[in-house]
C-alpha cells in the first residue's frame, strides 16, 4: 500500500501542470515556494520507498540464482550418483548400485524442488522491475520538475525585483517632471518666478521714483529761468536772449 501510494503520489506531481496552477494562484510565489517543499519532501519519500523496493528485488533476485544453481548442483549430484550406481551394477554390486540410484533420485527430487523455486519468483521479480523501472521513471520525472520549479520560481523573483525597480524609476521620473506643475520641481519654478516678478515690480517702482525726481529738477530750472527774467525787467536791463 506504501509503494502504490507513493507511486500514485509521483504520477500525480508529474503530471502536474505547473502553468495552469500558478494562473489560477492568488500569490504564484508563495504557490511555487509550498510546490518546491512538497517536491522536495514528496522526492526524500519516493527515494526512500524505492530504495526498499529495490533492496527487496536484490533479495529475490539473489534467491533466484540461489535456486538455480541449486537445481544445477543437485542435478549433477544425481548424473554422478545414478553413474556410480550404473558402475557398480556393472560390477556385479547391485545392493549398492541400488543405494547410489536412492541418492540420485534424492537428488533429483531437490532439484525439481529447486527448479519450482526458481520458477515461482521468476513472474514477482518480472513485475518487480517493472515497479522500479517506473518509480525510477517517476522519480526522475520530479526530480525535473523540481529544477523547473526552482527555475520558475527564481524568474519570478527575478521579474519582481525589475518590476520594482521599473516603478521605483517611473516613480522618480514622475516626481521630478519638469511640465507637471504638481512636481516639486514645478512648484520651486513657480516660487523663482513669482521672486522674479516681484524684483520687476520693484524695479520698475524705482524707475517711476528717478523719472519723478528728474522731472522736479526740470522745474526747479524753469523756475530760476523765471526769477531772473523778472529781476532783469525790474532793472531795465534787457531780458536774455532766446538761444536759436
Amino acid at each position: 500500500m506504501v509503494k502504490q501510494s507513493i507511486f500514485g503520489r509521483i504520477s500525480t506531481l508529474v503530471k502536474a501542470n505547473i502553468n495552469a496552477m500558478l494562473d489560477s494562484a492568488e500569490d504564484p510565489q508563495k504557490m511555487l515556494d509550498q510546490l518546491v517543499r512538497d517536491y522536495t519532501n514528496n522526492i526524500a519519500d519516493a527515494e526512500s520507498a524505492i530504495a526498499e523496493t529495490i533492496g527487496n528485488l536484490r533479495l529475490l533476485e539473489r534467491d533466484h540464482e540461489e535456486d538455480v544453481r541449486a537445481a544445477t548442483e543437485w542435478g549433477n549430484k544425481a548424473l554422478a550418483a545414478s553413474r556410480k550406481a550404473d558402475e557398480l551394477r556393472g560390477a556385479g554390486n547391485t545392493a549398492d548400485a541400488d543405494k547410489f540410484d536412492n541418492l540420485a533420485k534424492i537428488a533429483l527430487q531437490r532439484q525439481i524442488s529447486s527448479e519450482n523455486e526458481a520458477r515461482q519468483a521468476e513472474p514477482t521479480i518480472t513485475s518487480q522491475t517493472e515497479v522500479v523501472d517506473k518509480l525510477k521513471d517517476g522519480l526522475n520525472g520530479m526530480k525535473q520538475k523540481l529544477v523547473e520549479l526552482k527555475a520558475k520560481s527564481s524568474e519570478l523573483m527575478a521579474r519582481q525585483k525589475t518590476a520594482e525597480a521599473q516603478n521605483k524609476v517611473h516613480d522618480a521620473v514622475k516626481s521630478i517632471d519638469v511640465m507637471d506643475p504638481t512636481s516639486e520641481l514645478g512648484r520651486f519654478e513657480d516660487k523663482v518666478r513669482r521672486q522674479e516678478a516681484l524684483a520687476a515690480g520693484k524695479a520698475e517702482i524705482a524707475a517711476s521714483s528717478l523719472d519723478a525726481q528728474f522731472n522736479s529738477l526740470e522745474d526747479v530750472g524753469e523756475l530760476t529761468e523765471v526769477e531772473a527774467r523778472l529781476a532783469a525787467l525790474k532793472s531795465g536791463a534787457p531780458a536774455p536772449a532766446i538761444e536759436q
